[in-house]
């Protein structure tokens, strides 16, 4: 029976949950904003002693890949990352985007295209589409939404947009076939099913190498100076 401890921070969403053989059996999450460096090492140390475990008993710890935050990924694969160095668990590494499609999916029950949507700022979302069983219609890539975007795909299929991305395109995207879910946020819960599939499979990271998938660079920027 798999015991897998997941981690999701790719959004502002901070998320850590233990789940044994593909179920849920406690969670820990905030959506109160970009906490993640303060309170993700308390949840998940926090699970553990509260379900009278040690990450010795787990079989393997999963990550959310990204794309999202590039501070939030980082600070979840650094967290995985020390659990499976210090207990000698393998790494498994689960796409947010598909994660959250393949929740809304299993809610839903529909056929139709199921589109992921994470915010990447202004315009811009990181998006995937998927159909029904998960499969890929269109890949991960940052797209800048506008009049006429899923033209095509629109005229053949009923498609469901979700995540925090897409409350800021509904108003773009009008259609028939298109129908947007709101509430549906990333968590560690709807990495479980993925997980449990590819530990069974066998299908882990490279622990010293593996980096998560942030889809674009990282931009610093600098303060203006204020004019004195």
């Amino acid at each position: 029976m798999a015991l897998i401890l997941n981690i999701d921070t790719s959004t502002d969403v901070c998320s850590v949950a233990i789940a044994r053989e593909g179920n849920v059996i406690a969670l820990k999450e905030n959506d109160e904003g970009f906490n993640h460096s303060t309170l993700l090492g308390v949840y998940a140390d926090d699970l553990l002693k509260e379900n009278g475990l040690t990450a010795n008993d787990l079989d393997a710890v999963a990550v959310s890949m990204g794309p999202g935050s590039y501070t939030g990924l980082r600070i979840g694969v650094s967290l995985a990352k020390g659990i499976c160095f210090g207990a000698g668990k393998p790494l498994i590494a689960v796409s947010t985007l598909e994660a959250l499609a393949n929740a809304v999916a299993r809610r839903r029950g529909e056929e139709g295209l199921y589109c992921s949507m994470i915010d990447a700022r202004r315009m811009e979302v990181y998006m995937a589409v998927f159909d029904r069983e998960g499969l890929v219609v269109w890949d991960i890539h940052a797209e800048v939404i506008e009049e006429g975007a899923f033209a095509d795909l629109l005229e053949g299929h009923k498609m469901f947009f979700f995540g925090n991305g897409s409350d800021k395109v509904k108003d773009i995207i009008r259609h028939p076939n298109a129908e947007f879910i709101s509430g549906v946020a990333t968590s560690a819960t709807n990495m479980i099913m993925l997980a449990e599939k590819k530990f069974k499979a066998a299908d882990f990271e490279n622990v010293a190498y593996f980096e998560p998938f942030y889809l674009k660079d990282f931009v610093a920027t600098v303060p203006k100076r204020k004019v004195l």
